[in-house]
């Protein structure tokens, strides 16, 4: 049995060439414009995501907690802290707690910042 022309001497080199050049090409358009990821980059953009769906459910909630916990002492404390360290404020007084996970009662700066804006938003609509 004969080989085919195709697959002798310069006609091989060029064909595996052009599956090289192929299979290159591939990947590059693979990960550029076909959506293609690599699985740690799956897995951050994953916990990215669940850390951003944790703190919006639990920027309302820290906010309702200070609501219904602050009086207006409280509030009035709130106010005169500049606006940069309320943030700090909310964690320092355990409001920004991340509840809903088991076993974590830590605090958590993205849930301090979003509450204090829902508070900020609280505040002007008082002031109206």
């Amino acid at each position: 049995m004969e080989v085919p022309s195709m697959l002798k001497g310069e006609s091989l080199t060029r064909l595996c060439q052009g599956a090289a050049v192929g299979a290159i090409a591939t990947i590059i358009i693979g990960f550029s414009w076909g959506g293609w990821m690599l699985g740690s980059t799956a897995k951050k953009l994953a916990a990215d995501e669940t850390r951003s769906a944790i703190v919006a459910i639990a920027a309302p909630a820290c906010a309702e907690h200070f609501v219904d916990k602050a009086n207006d002492e409280k509030w009035a404390e709130y106010q005169k802290v500049e606006t940069w360290r309320r943030d700090t404020y909310i964690k320092d007084g355990g409001y920004a707690m991340m509840a809903g996970l088991p076993g974590d009662s830590s605090t958590s700066s993205a849930i301090a910042d979003a509450c204090v804006k829902a508070l900020n938003k609280l505040l002007e609509t008082r002031a109206k």
